[in-house]
């Protein structure tokens, strides 16, 4: 999930609103048509965005739609800390939006509430990275149209590791040590996000493991990742763990203002962390978890949905298209010209010329060795069970395997619903 917004959401109420809209039928009825009109009316459509937290992206979304001819493109601009929770509560109204940013989640293809768009991106289907594609899919046909790639890494201040003699951590073990060595009486060693629950995936993929195996059975109990959360307790309870920062590791203000010395972040928020700190910054990967273990990169991001119920989806598809598809040079510049993110076609990424040097080249560099995607079918109850884990292991001290065989009855349950 780039977390790009400038604002900081409750991850809680988030589940909720998707869960509640899977209970309300919004995402429960295969393909069934509620008959209900779009947000749209006559030519006109309306798309919704999260608010980013890159100064003029919102400019930049208005002004890509007012250059498209066809349609009267309305922008709703969604602040506030619940875009998704605001998401899911309109796409159940007659006032829905007809196109809307999200991530790829299999409930919203199941339920019909997202439009098949493979014959429009089937002709430039090879000038995208593949992983993309892959994690749109379901039964051969593509649902979504990604935007951006936002590979996210931990970022450091190299002075502080050249004072601390610290070496750039490559395991758990590492880490632990590096984040007690760097810990003074005003800086904090790490800072992994306010609930920790922004590492779920790459603590497990760095432990050798993954949320589902290809045939979509629960692929994270193991007793590596088991371990690692045990590691990360110890972490929790050093006092080298910023808590309870202003703002959430999506936003680099904890980094910038010096309360810690190591963050987890996303590449969107290069450019701020630059501007602040100059040359002073470098990034690693998520570090090995046990033996079997290899670094990660959690590759986020935000993609572009056609609502299947709405009354102008032909028209929505059309617009789509132009913008995501046709319009290279507004991909680019909503790519590179406000945070950095990865432009999913090949062919920008190729020629995208602020991430040819430097910190951005080497983010690029660590996602394409370590990169991992979300798969489709890792839902937000999956992901909720998980953060469980994370909230009774890290923060709670309960015992990793239990919590971990909790965690795959949940998802289990949940495949049954999605698989049968």
């Amino acid at each position: 999930m780039s977390a790009s917004s400038n604002m900081n959401w409750d991850r809680r109420n988030v589940l909720r609103a998707a869960m509640g809209l899977a209970a309300a039928g919004g995402l429960a009825a295969c393909g069934s048509n509620t008959g209900r009109s779009g947000g749209g009316s006559g030519d006109g459509l309306v798309q919704y965005f999260h608010a980013y937290g890159e100064a003029g992206v919102e400019q930049a979304v208005k002004r890509y739609a007012k250059d498209y001819k066809d349609a009267d493109v309305t922008t709703q601009w969604i602040t506030g800390n619940n875009y998704e929770q605001k998401l899911f509560a309109a796409l159940l109204t007659k006032n829905a939006p007809d196109v809307f940013e999200f991530h790829p989640q299999i409930q919203l293809v199941k339920s019909g509430q997202v439009a098949d768009l493979t014959d429009i991106i089937e002709p430039v289907k090879d000038d995208f990275n593949q992983a993309d594609i892959k994690s749109h899919t379901v039964d051969g046909k593509i649902y979504g149209v990604r935007m951006i790639d936002d590979p996210q890494f931990l970022f450091y201040r190299p002075s502080l590791f050249k004072k601390a003699g610290v070496e750039v951590p490559t395991t758990l073990e590492e880490l632990i040590e590096a984040a007690d060595k760097l810990t003074t009486s005003k800086v904090k060693g790490i800072f992994l996000g306010n609930d920790l629950t922004s590492i779920d995936r790459p603590l497990i993929w760095s432990a050798g493991a993954d949320t589902l195996t290809a045939d979509n059975k629960p692929a994270f109990n193991t007793d590596a990742v088991a371990e690692g959360l045990k590691q990360m307790r110890g972490l929790f309870t050093s006092g080298n763990l910023l808590l309870d920062a202003p703002a959430d590791s999506w936003d680099p203000s904890a980094f910038i203002q010096g309360l810690t010395a190591i963050q987890w972040c996303g590449m969107w928020a290069m450019p701020a962390m630059q501007k602040a700190l100059g040359d002073d910054i470098g990034i690693f990967p998520f570090p090995k978890v046990g033996s079997a273990g290899r670094q990660s990169v959690y590759n986020g991001g935000w993609s572009m949905f056609v609502n299947a119920k709405s009354k102008n989806v032909e028209a929505a598809k059309e617009y789509v298209k132009w913008l995501w598809i046709d319009q290279k040079k507004y991909q680019e510049d909503f790519a590179t010209s406000y945070g950095f993110h990865i432009p999913p076609r090949t062919s920008l990424a190729a020629s995208a010329t602020k991430l040819k040097s430097g910190l951005p080249a080497e983010g690029v560099k660590l996602f394409n060795e370590f990169g991992h995607f979300d798969n489709i079918g890792w839902t937000q109850a999956m992901i909720a069970a998980f953060w469980d884990v994370i909230a009774n292991t890290i923060r709670k001290d309960g015992d990793p395997k239990a919590q971990l065989d909790a965690c795959e009855k949940k998802v289990n349950a949940e495949l049954k619903k999605l698989f049968g």
